[in-house]
């Protein structure tokens, strides 16, 4: 890997940098950090259906995206990119009736003539991509006559019970696998049926039974994993799907039908002081299963709180693979070239990371090791390295890559500073595997974000990402990424 302007630059930057986990609050929801909504206020049981309908509340929510990629250099299939999403949410939550209530959510993302990309060229958007449908684009020749996306992202029955919470419908999960990773203008939804169970002590439970899935940028669910390799952006076209385990098995891939489901597990415990324990699986039935371990540990020392932490994945084949199988890439020659065993999925993860707190400053130490044999599947946004090495836009869980990554932090707002204002910074060196064609060039990664919460309902946040990438395949990676979001609650 070269040693670059840009890495030694990192080194100022951080030290300016911080962990943008400031939240927005207002009146009725929080917006955390990682852009996850909670609720501050529900509304109270009632004892007719009149009532659990008149007493329900509506949760409304205008924001705006805007995405520009700038290559270092540009390719037949690698071009500069803009897109902009402009559009509301509105979601609705009945009154409880002895236990039972109900949600909806509708999405909209709006694409401006000015500042999008035109057909032919939908192909080259990165980032932007989430804010329209590249598969309604294709099949229809436009935005949808200029009408962009609206959809109906969440919509579900819940019922209550002591401890207990079931939803049955499209919803949201939050997992080590799943995750709404809310970040543009539509959260990635599951339809299914899950259960938060909180009846034992210092424990939460979470229990999933997904029958598809809804991708940011789609207008209807699909499979949970199945690529169509004759559809590019039919399925599950997530950037980290795995493109050899296919609907129809073409062209040397292996068919999985569109018919998966995901199940999925979570133990969560705090019962020992300073200690959060996670165990977790997931499974795709016949294709793929994952057991994740997880361990964080506060550590107080004076005014200062470190906290060691390890992520560990051992990820299962359950296929009998009739084509090569190992990388996300795809089954071709070149693309499973330097794997040890193409045609399974056996593999495993390793993260660890020591964080540094104090007050309104956090710092961060991470690495990651992915096993020398089959890529991570993780096509559901919960990133296998998320929290721990992964920077905005980056797919680091390829077969044998290490990443490492500091990161540091200062919530000015917290400090009695500047009122509402964070700024996170990350540098990351990714070390992919040079023996395997597909993958991504070594690269130092820089990202930022600037936070600035005005008033109590509106926040603006501006991210930049700079990847140095070496050259690998005649192609150079290297990028400069910005993007503007703006979020309004009422």
């Amino acid at each position: 890997m070269k040693i670059s302007k840009l890495s030694v630059a990192a080194i100022t930057i951080i030290a300016l940098a911080s962990s943008a986990q400031a939240t927005l609050k207002s009146d009725k929801v929080t917006l955390k950090g990682n852009m996850q909504v909670v609720y501050n206020k529900l509304p109270a049981s009632v004892d007719t259906i009149k009532e659990a309908f008149t007493e329900g509340m509506f949760y409304g929510r205008l924001r705006a995206n805007m995405f520009y990629w700038d290559w270092d250099k540009e390719y037949t299939k690698q071009g500069d990119n803009r897109n902009m999403g402009i559009g509301a949410s509105l979601i609705y939550k009945t009154a409880p009736l002895n236990g039972l209530s109900g949600t909806i959510g509708l999405y909209t993302s709006q694409n401006p003539d000015f500042y999008r990309m035109d057909k032919g060229d939908v192909g080259f958007s990165k980032a932007g991509k989430d804010t329209f449908s590249r598969n309604q684009v294709k099949n229809s020749g436009t935005y949808d006559g200029n009408y962009g996306m609206t959809v109906l992202g969440q919509g579900y029955l819940q019922y209550d019970f002591s401890k207990t919470s079931l939803k049955l419908g499209r919803q949201m999960l939050e997992t080590v696998f799943t995750k709404s990773n809310d970040t543009k203008m539509i959260p990635n939804t599951f339809d299914g049926v899950t259960a938060t169970i909180k009846d034992i002590p210092n424990t939460k439970i979470k229990l999933g039974y997904l029958a598809a899935q809804k991708l940011r940028d789609h207008t209807a669910s699909h499979d949970v994993l199945a690529f169509d390799k004759s559809n590019s952006w039919n399925e599950n076209d997530d950037s980290a799907v795995n493109k050899s385990l296919t609907v129809n098995g073409e062209s040397g891939t292996t068919a999985i039908g569109n018919d998966n489901e995901l199940i999925v597990a979570s133990i969560t415990n705090k019962s020992i002081k300073n200690l959060k324990a996670n165990v977790s699986y997931a499974m795709v039935p016949d294709v793929i299963s994952n057991l994740t371990l997880e361990a964080h540990y506060t550590i107080p020392v004076g005014d200062w709180k470190i906290v060691p932490g390890i992520r560990y994945m051992e990820q299962m084949d359950n296929l009998d693979a009739t084509g090569n199988v190992a990388s996300l890439k795809g089954s071709s020659a070149s693309n499973v070239a330097g794997y040890t065993n193409a045609t399974s999925l056996d593999s495993s993860l390793l993260a660890l990371r020591m964080d540094f707190k104090k007050g309104a400053f956090l710092g961060r130490l991470g690495y990651s090791k992915i096993a020398d044999e089959a890529d991570i599947v993780a096509p559901w946004r919960g990133f296998p390295t998320g929290g721990f090495t992964r920077a905005m836009a980056q797919y680091n869980w390829y077969a044998n890559t290490k990443t490492y990554m500091v990161r540091a932090g200062y919530d000015f707002g917290k400090a009695d500073m500047i009122p509402g204002f964070s700024i996170m910074g990350r540098y990351a060196v990714q070390d992919f595997d040079e023996s395997k064609t597909g993958i991504a060039a070594d690269s130092n990664v820089i990202h930022i974000d600037a936070r600035q919460n005005i008033g109590k309902d509106l926040e603006l946040k501006f991210r930049l990402g700079m990847v140095d990438a070496d050259e690998k395949g005649g192609k150079d990676g290297s990028y400069n990424e910005y993007r503007v979001e703006l979020n309004y609650f009422f």
